[in-house]
């Protein structure tokens, strides 16, 4: 069940990678005025996508006992990543 959940995070993630490249080479082809704003919400998104691989090394790490302890924690570090994402692209279109 443990390896079931990270492997499922961890698709999340590269998929939230993908996007932030995709975001990014949006921002270059941006008006000037407007890639400060892109380049700061980027910046933003790569923070928060830190954090959410720091939770998934410690899930990682975690016995096999622990881990559904962590799970509430990195449950809730998914919501708001994936709300800040889907708040980022909207602003890029």
């Amino acid at each position: 069940m443990k390896q079931v959940y990270e492997k499922k995070l961890q698709a999340q993630l590269d998929e939230w990678s993908a996007e932030i490249n995709k975001l990014k080479a949006k921002a270059d082809g941006a008006a000037a005025d407007k890639q400060l704003e892109y380049y700061k919400k980027i910046e933003e998104l790569q923070a928060m996508q830190v954090t959410a691989t720091n939770k998934l090394t410690e899930l990682k790490n975690a016995s096999d006992d622990a881990w559904e302890d962590l799970k509430v924690g990195i449950d809730s570090a998914w919501d708001s990543l994936g709300h800040a994402f889907k708040s980022a692209t909207s602003r890029f279109k």
